[in-house]
Parts: C-alpha cells; sequence; structure tokens
C-alpha cells in the first residue's frame, strides 16, 4: 500500500519529466550525408540548442527549449535555413531542402499556430510589400495613403480578431510583436494583451509585448508626464514640476538638428503669441558642446528656460522619455497631463487657440 501511495504522489513528476525535452526526427530528400544541422535561438546569437549530423536524409535533434517561440533550423554547409515554432515536444520533420519553406513539421501544436499566423496574414503582408513598392517608384500621395490606411484598418481588426482565437497561446503575443509598428495603435494592442492567458502574458513574447506597452505610456496623451531636472544654461538644476500650473511645451531638440532649427521659428512665433495666456516653452537639447548649444539658443532667439546634460542621444531625459528623434515636443496642461504631442507648424497655433483663445 505504502509503495502504492509512493507511486501516485511521483506521477506528477514523471508526467512533466515526459514533456522535458524535444525530439525533432527529420527526413529531407535531398540532403546530403553528414550534413550539419543546427537549432539556434535567433533572440541570442551564437545560442545552438541542438545539433546533428544526418545519416544520408535523416537526423533527429534533441534538446531542452526554455520557451515555447520560434527557432532556426539551419544546414550546412547548404546554408539553408528553415523557422520553427515549437515547444518541448515529440516532431517530425520532413520535406525537401530544396524548398526549404515548405518543410512540414507534425507533432507540434505551436508551429500550427505559427502557420495559423502565416495563412492568415501573408496576405496582408504581400498587400504592404506592394503599397511600399510603388511608393518607393511613384512617392507617397493622397490616393496611395488612403490605400494604406485602409489596409492598416483591416489588419488591426485582424490581429483583434486572431488575439481572441489564440488567447490561450504564445502565437497572440508573437503576432502583436510582429504587426504592432505598422499598425501603430498600443491602446489596442493593450487591450489585446489583457484579454490572453496569464501563461501567455508572461511567455517570451508576453513579456517583450508587456515591455513595449510599459514604454508606450511614456509620453502616451493622457498619461501623466514623468518629472524630471536637468541643468538650465546658468547651471541651476530645473525641474518640469516647477512649471505646474502653466501650460508647458516640452521641446526636445539641439543646435545640430536641421529640422528643428526649421522649426524654431514656428516655436518663437507661438510662444510669442500665448506667453500672457499661461503659456511657456521647456527646451530640452540633446546637444553635446555648449557652446554650440548657447550660440543657437541666442541666434534663433529662443526666449525661455533651456536644459542639457549634454549628453547627445543619451540626454537623461531623451532617455527616460524614449525619444528616438528630433524634432519632438510634448504639450502638457496646468496639471502635468500630456494633452498633445508632435504640434508642429499652424498645428501647434491651433491647438493653443482652442485652449487658450486667440483674438
Amino acid at each position: 500500500m505504502k509503495q502504492i501511495f509512493v507511486l501516485i504522489l511521483l506521477l506528477p513528476a514523471f508526467a512533466m519529466a515526459q514533456k522535458n525535452g524535444f525530439t525533432i526526427k527529420g527526413k529531407l530528400t535531398g540532403l546530403a550525408d553528414k550534413s550539419g544541422v543546427y537549432l539556434t535561438n535567433p533572440d541570442k546569437e551564437g545560442d545552438t540548442l541542438a545539433r546533428a549530423i544526418s545519416r544520408k536524409q535523416d537526423f533527429i535533434l534533441k534538446g531542452n527549449l526554455p520557451e515555447s517561440k520560434l527557432y532556426n533550423i539551419s544546414f550546412s554547409p547548404s546554408g539553408k535555413k528553415g523557422l520553427l515554432f515549437i515547444d518541448n515536444d515529440k516532431m517530425e520533420l520532413s520535406g525537401n531542402i530544396d524548398e526549404i519553406q515548405q518543410i512540414k513539421l507534425t507533432g507540434s501544436p505551436a508551429h500550427s499556430s505559427f502557420q495559423a499566423f502565416q495563412q492568415r496574414f501573408d496576405p496582408f503582408f504581400r498587400r504592404y510589400s506592394q503599397l511600399s513598392e510603388t511608393a518607393n517608384k511613384t512617392g507617397v500621395n493622397d490616393s496611395l495613403m488612403t490605400v494604406y490606411k485602409s489596409l492598416v484598418q483591416e489588419l488591426g481588426m485582424a490581429a483583434d480578431t486572431f488575439a481572441t482565437e489564440h488567447k490561450d497561446e504564445n502565437i497572440a503575443p508573437f503576432m502583436w510583436a510582429t504587426l504592432m509598428q505598422v499598425v501603430d495603435d498600443m491602446v489596442r494592442v493593450e487591450r489585446s494583451f489583457e484579454g490572453m492567458a496569464p501563461k501567455v502574458q508572461s511567455s517570451f513574447y508576453g513579456k517583450f509585448l508587456a515591455d513595449r506597452i510599459a514604454d508606450s505610456k511614456i509620453g502616451r496623451i493622457g498619461a501623466p508626464a514623468l518629472d524630471f531636472i536637468q541643468a538650465d544654461t546658468a547651471g541651476n538644476q530645473v525641474a518640469l514640476s516647477s512649471f505646474k500650473g502653466k501650460y508647458v511645451l516640452v521641446d526636445f531638440w539641439a543646435s545640430w538638428c536641421g529640422p528643428c532649427r526649421q522649426e524654431n521659428p514656428n516655436v518663437v512665433s507661438a510662444y510669442e503669441r500665448f506667453r500672457a495666456k499661461n503659456f511657456t516653452v521647456l527646451g530640452v537639447s540633446l546637444d553635446n558642446n555648449r557652446a554650440r548649444w548657447i550660440k543657437a539658443i541666442a541666434d534663433d532667439r529662443l526666449n525661455w528656460t533651456h536644459l542639457s546634460d549634454l549628453k547627445y542621444w543619451q540626454n537623461e531625459v531623451a532617455v527616460k522619455y524614449k525619444i528616438q528623434s528630433i524634432p519632438q515636443n510634448l504639450l502638457l496642461d496646468p496639471n502635468g497631463i500630456i494633452i498633445a504631442k508632435n504640434l508642429r507648424g499652424e498645428q501647434l497655433h491651433e491647438k493653443l487657440c482652442e485652449l487658450l483663445g486667440c483674438e
């Protein structure tokens, strides 16, 4: 009786042990005898998870995968490479080495979901590619932008549906990791992410998506601006929070940035027009040369507070706000809430007129 009880206790561990590790039995037509076969992690360069030497057209890969995700399978000396979305399962790979993109993998639910992703979204990718080619040849015009916006709208709706259908699978966050730069709607991505199973949210692609969602909230319209302190032109430490009570345009720029200097007269015009109406500008410069920074402020008549740590792209405020290109700006209300961003030309004046009134 005691032995049966011990065996029952061991059953869960035994079941987990059966799941530990993967096996891929491969048979590929055209694969040269004694070819090298490698399974590698595309997200970690040089991370080879399994390797084998083929015997004629057959090989066996064995190992243990840390995550259910996309991996590379490659063959030497042919240089052929394929993609496998796999977990620790027993699988079989078949096909032709010369048609590597059509190889068939059985025994992997994760790869079946990856194939469903490809079938659903490859038509969108082809249309997107065709639009890009047309834009490169003819330039971007109104009709092309209309078609592009329609494609993005369709893509977003298809992504919402696919994520709901696969909310319990790691392919759902993988899909958004692939599409989110085109759809460019992090509110939508976050809403979709919240509907995924907890185990999916904590997966490799789930964690990646969670990080991108967190980053997107920095500088998002409707979010509180992150406070910061930096030195002004006289070396005094100035905090963003010291401007509360005013409408503030936080302007990221630099003396070496041509588009920034071209936009500066418009910012000066807005400053002069609205500064008596509870509005000001706070410049944050990505300069690395103090003399050039000071000269540009004087030359462009930027008569507001300017901050910089002269660390170029590593400016601590720019890093905090994930600034990767300039010019950029954020418009804050008197409570420090971001109410608009990247206002240029007449858009800046129109927004300030809307908020503060125009005579």
